[in-house]
């Protein structure tokens, strides 16, 4: 297809590619704002040159090109690090009070880093659904925040809190960006597990005493592949809904049009 038609998509295939270019930490190093300005147009004409065979592919190549830049951000468009990247509350409830048992789980303060050396995989853009797709593979990826859990179960209740700590290896996960409606509306955000090669979790106070948490440790690490297919559902939740929220922070209203001009 021609450039001209990417230009008169600009309202769903390159708004969306754009967001995803800086969502997926995209943080241009620069000492003013023009620095700033011509490496966006310089990225962006890049891939506009390009028919729509080669522009998912020029995409990818462009995400990892940019991944040096990920750790400092682009302050210039209120657009934060990503690496590490930061959420201050995150919340996940499952079940009935009323019922069997229920459970609710917020985690605050969460940090989470490995993103500087991550790899984007694959790049496919959706305009007619306002949609991009990215997968993205970290060699390592680790987590640190502090949680809340309470818990009811057949009358008993349980209540935890603490800091945390999570490591992945050989990680990879499949993120989808869609915009609902018009440039400026809302972003929504889902994320999903592919593959976790290894994992080490601390969870402090998760049980009473000292030893027994060393034990709930040693259980969990050597054991969650057991789980996972339970609890993936869980985790692609949680994830979405952090990133949701981030992406409309930093990004909805990205002056896009500032750096689509001819």
């Amino acid at each position: 297809m021609s450039q001209q038609w990417l230009l008169n998509c600009g309202n769903n295939l390159v708004s969306l590619a754009v967001i995803l270019l800086f969502a997926t930490n995209l943080a241009c190093v620069s000492s003013s704002q023009i620095d700033v300005d011509a490496d966006l147009k310089h990225m962006l004409s890049r891939c506009q040159k390009k028919d729509n065979e080669d522009f998912n592919e020029c995409m990818r190549q462009v995400l990892n090109d940019l991944r040096a830049y990920f750790t400092t951000g682009v302050p210039d468009y209120n657009i934060k690090p990503f690496d590490p990247h930061r959420c201050s509350f995150v919340e996940l409830r499952r079940g009935d009070s009323q019922g069997l048992g229920s459970f609710r789980l917020i985690l605050r303060n969460v940090s989470e880093f490995g993103w500087a050396r991550s790899e984007v995989t694959k790049f496919y853009a959706d305009p007619e659904d306002q949609r991009i797709v990215y997968a993205q593979y970290f060699p390592e990826k680790s987590l640190e925040g502090e949680y809340e859990f309470v818990a009811k179960m057949l009358g008993t209740e349980m209540n935890r809190k603490g800091h945390w700590n999570l490591t992945l290896y050989d990680y990879s996960q499949t993120t989808s960006v869609r915009r609902i409606g018009d440039p400026g509306s809302l972003i929504k955000v889902h994320v999903e597990v592919d593959r976790i090669g290894g994992m080490e979790l601390h969870i402090e106070n998760l049980l009473q005493g000292q030893p027994l948490n060393q034990l709930a440790d040693g259980v969990i690490n050597s054991m969650w592949q057991l789980g996972l297919p339970f609890i993936k559902p869980m985790i692609n939740e949680l994830v979405s809904s952090a990133f949701t929220d981030i992406f409309n922070e930093s990004f909805r209203h990205f002056p896009l049009e500032k750096f689509l001009s001819t």
